[in-house]
């Protein structure tokens, strides 16, 4: 399916406002698939999550797109059993301070996955939650 997508997508040009949520962009096409392998549990989806985090951190401009592409490696490493190595991940990109509105739901699924699992590193994720959500008192 993958290979399907980027021949759909290949004769696309890069735009020219690619921060434009509603135009694709296929410097993006990386962090799409991660995201989508993470939600659907697919253990590949840490390879390519782990590869978008390198890339943004790389080059240290998109702090927001690096703390969400954090989520998208956490949510990865907890769904292959990597419990540890996923809270601290998550505790990451949610201490960065840098996640939008919109992106609390995804925060909120790796809190929960983490929680079910019942390590003891789920307490530091759920407080650095609770410290960071949006609407909090």
């Amino acid at each position: 399916m993958l290979a399907r997508v980027e021949t759909l997508v290949s004769p696309l040009k890069q735009p020219e406002r690619p921060e434009h949520h509603y135009r694709y962009d296929p410097g993006k096409a990386l962090a799409y698939t991660a995201t989508t392998l993470s939600w659907v549990g697919e253990p590949a989806a840490e390879r390519y999550a782990r590869t978008v985090v390198c890339e943004l951190e790389a080059v240290a401009t998109r702090p927001r797109r690096t703390a969400l592409a954090r989520l998208d490696l956490s949510l990865a490493l907890v769904g292959t059993g990597k419990l540890d190595e996923g809270a601290a991940m998550a505790t990451e990109a949610i201490s960065a301070g840098l996640l939008v509105p919109s992106n609390w739901r995804r925060a909120t699924e790796v809190v929960t996955a983490v929680e079910q699992t019942g390590i003891a590193e789920a307490a530091g994720l759920r407080d650095a939650y609770e410290s960071y959500r949006p609407g909090r008192k």
